[in-house]
């Protein structure tokens, strides 16, 4: 990703987005914030934690020029500098359950109170207020009182986007919770409510910003409960203690005023573990009061409920009292329990014996919205899905193309019925019903899937879900196959022309910038060029469509070309293939233009298709230079062949784009009747169709809360003009699957030319096999987009970058994709402003990006590249990119880079005039502080050094673990930085240069089990 990729962000951008919602802790919370307090009571011995040895991340530094602090140092840089990024995380580890106080020692020499974020376990927890301390080595202690079960947790201290900051950070002091104690109540908790009862919540416990107040009327008591306000957001909360007189169901009636306007909501727990989320409808004003009732269910024996403005919610509501009645017989308390839906005309799906079959893991799939990998009884399983709006996504490869049994392992310990609405590529199947009980549970449903990947989601679409323990351990189908290893499961057969056979010249290999066979896949080509010259192949698959990558020349004026190649099976004509040169040929210097009078022609090949009757394997598939084929020469890299499914049925209600005036195949601008559609399917809950057929938009489209369905890549084709036209989202909810977006770009001007899909995705979205040919960029997914889903896409031929996730996108997802001829990185997660937090890069495929990397990681938090297969990368690029480069927000948690495969990656870098490793880790406009892994990574055959680190800041925790590097033109690993590597089971072999080569200093730590 070039730096000057900040123009391709057109759209003016708003102020942030809130944060996203809290984890919900899946079977059993971790933890809960039990209040900010003050000085601690006396408790059990204490535990200290040196601030200068914990997790340091977003510019928090030792330091030790100030005195008085404890240990070898404290931590700094959590200034202005580094808001919204600078933290402090703490190790503590609990020995028991219940109330444990942290206190921070620290120093603030500002003069007036400073405030830091507290977080548990990734989960928003408040803000610690710290008063000055009138001086830097003058130290004080400030308290928080967590609740926190057995086990090891991480207590992270962030100077936040809404804190005040500019402290110093000495010590963490951890006093486990006391034992015994007689029978009073422990300090600052009031006596547990006496159920069935009622307390006043000005009484309750508050925490998190939460205050008494009484400026409005109508209230009961003393007062009510206020400051659950967007300063306090993820924060503010009230709670209390009940006295439960035995198992059963119980309601919770909250009293509440909302005088804005509109409905609100506020999280439910229930012993610390998020519950549901509850709407709070609005009142008359603010001395009006209602009441909304929650129905739960509740063992003897004492519990707490709390209401959270989670980071989730929307907050903005006053509080006055709770009452607490054992719900009546045939009540199901307004929350719809284990009937209630808010997907209405949606049936209950019948079960059926399962029939077993290929498993496909749900921890691997995309688990987002509140779901979470937890651990179930020694199960690695996606759960926390009794949460209003989680969700489950689970990528599956069928073999069938018809009904099949389709079984979802489903284990339900809420203690209620539970309904997950079921959908297939996006498309609403019914609700699965799973019964309460224990252990796991085969659930088999009939289902009609397609050929080839599909997705199987599984939504808790209920607002008013019971919540509790609920987790999916694997989709398994009755006619599945297995996903590929590495790279993406991809539904054609590659044919590599230099692996055909041909009489034609074979060009390569070659590395080399702006020569012919070094953009070719495999760095080899067969160049066609006499009348009769051919290369063929045995087909080992049956057949009927057939992509070809290929150049011809371009014209002089740079306008291009089209001609075609003859396609023969078994010496018959099949086929006449089109080839072009109009989307190929760029020249001159960065951002490469379209003269030819500018010299140093690169960029030469391009994508072409056909179908044909159906040919089986065996087939001789030949491509011939004949007397129709008018170009005066044909490099061919290679074809993929594949047999196309039948075109897709439209879904019942879709509002079909030619009835809202669109035309196929007359090239007017269907800009106009595509909005209309979209107007019409939103009016009617359904959404829109494209039919078989060329759609052009002359413009792109702005979409939000619509599905648009196409017949499939091969049928549905959305045409661009003039570099225009694409999809830009602005919202949650869209869904766009099985089309071709065919752009009309021929150069790279970043500020003038469109997105295939672009925008603000919001939360829900789906992208799915959809094709993108000839765009400026693939998905430019933008701030705010949460929980994206973008599988089975073919990327082709861009002029900037195949993916890129620009600054405060969350928990998005790119696999099963494959990205070839991209004119810049092929993915890309940027943290320009704000972090790319906790995304993924799984299970791609990258060939031939001809400027940046396969994929690159440029700072944010907790992100992963995992499962790809990266080959043929060409100049300013490495196969894969770690690091501060373009400026962004430095990397923060563990960047985890594992299970990849990189062949021939690598490249030469000609403004700086160095090389680039296969892998790159690069601290450039910031050090990297925070830990990288890299594990179980294939490195072979690398232009350069197999693993480079640079240049010249501190990389200070790098892990190479189970890394293989064979065959290299340089070193295995160079080092051009300060800081550590530690290396575990690494093997280096075939090398063009020294094993490791590091400045004296860093530190090359071994870890064994090294083989080089």
């Amino acid at each position: 990703m070039d730096a000057r990729h900040r123009h391709l962000c057109t759209r003016s951008r708003g102020a942030r987005p809130r944060g996203r919602a809290p984890v919900a802790l899946a079977l059993g919370a971790a933890l809960t914030l039990a209040g900010l307090v003050g000085p601690p009571a006396a408790a059990a011995a204490a535990t200290s934690l040196e601030a200068e040895q914990a997790v340091l991340s977003g510019g928090a530094v030792v330091e030790d020029e100030h005195g008085g602090f404890a240990g070898t140092g404290y931590v700094g840089g959590l200034v202005d500098a580094h808001r919204g990024y600078a933290a402090v995380g703490f190790t503590v580890d609990a020995e028991t359950s219940g109330t444990h106080e942290l206190q921070l020692r620290y120093a603030n020499g500002t003069g007036s109170e400073r405030t830091l974020s507290v977080s548990a376990d990734g989960v928003e927890r408040g803000r610690v207020r710290l008063p000055a301390t009138g001086g830097w080595a003058r130290w004080a202690t400030a308290t928080t009182a967590l609740d926190l079960a057995p086990g090891t947790h991480e207590v992270r201290y962030t100077y936040g986007p809404e804190d005040s900051g500019n402290v110093n950070l000495d010590q963490l002091e951890v006093v486990a919770a006391a034992s015994g104690g007689g029978d009073e109540p422990g300090v600052g908790a009031a006596a547990p409510v006496a159920v069935p009862g009622s307390v006043e919540l000005e009484d309750a416990e508050l925490s998190g910003g939460a205050v008494v107040a009484d400026e409005h009327l109508g209230f009961s008591g003393d007062g009510f409960v206020g400051g659950f306000v967007d300063s306090n957001r993820g924060a503010a909360t009230a709670s209390v203690r009940l006295d439960v007189p035995a198992d059963g169901d119980y309601d919770l009636d909250l009293r509440f005023a909302n005088g804005t306007g509109s409905a609100k909501t506020l999280s439910l727990l229930l012993d610390g573990a998020p519950a549901r989320q509850v709407s709070v409808p609005a009142t008359a004003g603010w001395s009006a009061w209602d009441e909304v009732r929650q129905a739960v269910a509740l063992t003897a024996g004492e519990h707490e409920v709390a209401y959270r403005f989670g980071s989730g919610d929307s907050g903005n509501v006053n509080l006055d009292a709770l009452g607490i009645t054992p719900t009546a017989p045939g009540d199901g308390g307004g929350t719809g329990g284990s009937g209630g839906s808010t997907a209405p005309g949606v049936d209950d799906l019948a079960t059926v014996p399962s029939a077993g079959g290929t498993p496909f893991q749900a921890e691997e799939g995309h688990v987002v919205d509140g779901a979470v990998v937890a651990d179930v009884a020694g199960t690695p399983a996606a759960g926390g899905l009794a949460g209003p709006g989680s969700r489950l996504v689970v990528p599956v490869r069928s073999t069938g193309g018809g009904a099949q049994t389709v079984t979802v392992r489903a284990a339900n310990g809420s203690g209620d019925v539970q309904r997950l609405l079921l959908s297939v590529d996006g498309l609403p199947r019914g609700h699965l019903v799973v019964p309460a009980g224990d252990g796991w549970l085969d659930l088999g449903v009939e289902l009609d899937l397609s050929r080839g990947l599909r997705t199987v989601e599984l939504l808790q679409d209920d607002a008013n879900g019971t919540g509790g323990p609920l987790a999916v351990d694997a989709v398994l189908l009755e006619a599945g196959q297995a996903m590929e290893e590495r790279g993406a499961s991809v539904p054609y057969t590659t044919y590599e022309a230099e692996g055909g056979s041909t009489d034609a010249q074979v060009l390569g290999p070659s590395r080399t910038f702006h020569e012919v066979a070094a953009e070719a896949s495999g760095r080899k080509a067969v160049r066609l060029t006499a009348t009769g010259d051919s290369v063929s192949w045995t087909l080992t698959e049956p057949a009927s469509a057939l992509v070809l990558r290929a150049s011809i020349p371009d014209t002089p004026d740079g306008a291009g070309q089209d001609a075609t190649i003859g396609l023969y099976a078994d010496g018959r004509k099949v086929a006449d293939v089109p080839v072009s040169s109009r989307y190929s040929w760029v020249y001159g210097g960065y951002p490469y233009g379209n003269d030819p009078s500018q010299g140093g022609a690169q960029r030469f090949f391009d994508d072409s298709r056909t179908t044909f009757p159906v040919l089986p394997a065996g087939t001789e598939l030949r491509l011939q230079k004949d007397t129709a084929s008018d170009a005066a020469r044909y490099d061919v890299d290679l074809v993929e062949t594949e047999v196309v499914p039948d075109p897709l049925p439209m879904p019942a209600g879709f509002v079909d784009v030619r009835d809202q005036g669109a035309t196929p195949r007359d090239d007017s601008d269907d800009r106009a009747a595509f909005l209309r559609a979209i107007d019409a399917a939103r009016a009617a809950g359904t959404g829109v169709w494209v039919p078989p057929g060329r759609f052009t938009l002359a413009q792109r489209i702005d979409v939000r809360g619509v599905s648009i369905r196409g017949a499939g890549p091969w049928y549905s084709v959305v045409e661009g003009r003039d570099g225009k036209g694409g999809f830009f989202a602005t919202g949650s909810g869209v869904v766009i699957t099985d089309l071709m977006v065919d752009g009309d770009v021929r150069y790279r001007d970043d500020a003038a030319f469109d997105a295939a899909f672009e925008g603000d995705f919001g939360h829900g979205s789906l992208l799915q096999n959809v094709w993108v040919e000839h765009t400026k960029v693939g998905l430019w997914a933008d701030r705010g987009t949460r929980g994206l889903l973008a599988i089975g896409v073919r990327i082709r031929n861009t002029f900037a970058d195949g993916v890129n996730l620009h600054g405060d996108v969350q928990e998005t997802r790119v696999t099963q994709s494959v990205l070839r001829n991209t004119g810049d990185d092929a993915l890309a997660m940027w943290s320009d402003g704000y972090p790319v937090t906790r995304s993924v890069f799984a299970s791609n495929t990258v060939h031939t990006p001809l400027l940046g990397n396969g994929a690159g990681v440029y700072g944010g938090t907790s992100n992963r590249v995992e499962d790809n297969l990266v080959s043929d990368t060409l100049t300013g690029s490495a196969g894969i990119a770690v690091g501060t480069r373009f400026n962004p927000v430095p990397l923060s948690g563990e960047t985890l880079v594992q299970r990849n495969t990189l062949l021939r990656t690598g490249g030469w870098e000609p403004n700086w005039r160095t090389a680039l490793g296969a892998v790159w880790v690069f601290a450039d406009s910031a050090p990297i502080t925070s830990r990288v892994v890299i594990r179980d990574t294939r490195i072979l055959d690398s232009t350069y050094m197999g693993v480079l680190v640079s240049y010249n800041k501190e990389v200070s925790d790098l892990r190479l673990e189970d890394v293989l590097v064979d065959g290299t033109g340089a070193q295995g690993l160079k080092v051009q930085a300060t800081g550590r590597v530690t290396l575990n089971g690494v093997t280096l072999r075939d090398l063009g240069g020294p094993a490791i080569e590091a400045p004296a200093g860093f530190q090359v730590v071994d870890g064994g089990g090294n083989s080089y």
